[in-house]
């Protein structure tokens, strides 16, 4: 089964964004994962090893998507 992991930090903009985007993918071809970053700092550095330059981002099968803008992962280290 293909993964696709739904990074956030939490605020407004990633908790809509997961709401239309990560509940419309087809659940049975991706195994989703939802990482709240503010909740979840450890996983700050594997998403920006991903490519993850801020969130609300889709990871899918190794691509990113951003979605919107609602915080950096440089601010979400403070």
């Amino acid at each position: 089964m293909n993964t696709a992991i739904f990074y956030h930090a939490g605020c407004p903009v990633c908790v809509g964004a997961e709401q239309m985007v990560a509940d419309a993918i087809d659940h049975g071809r991706y195994a989703v994962e939802v990482v709240h970053l503010g909740e979840q700092a450890g996983r700050i550095f594997e998403a920006e090893q991903s490519g993850v330059k801020s969130v609300p981002a889709l990871l899918l099968n190794g691509q990113v998507f951003h979605i919107n803008f609602g915080a950096s992962l440089d601010d979400l280290k403070k």
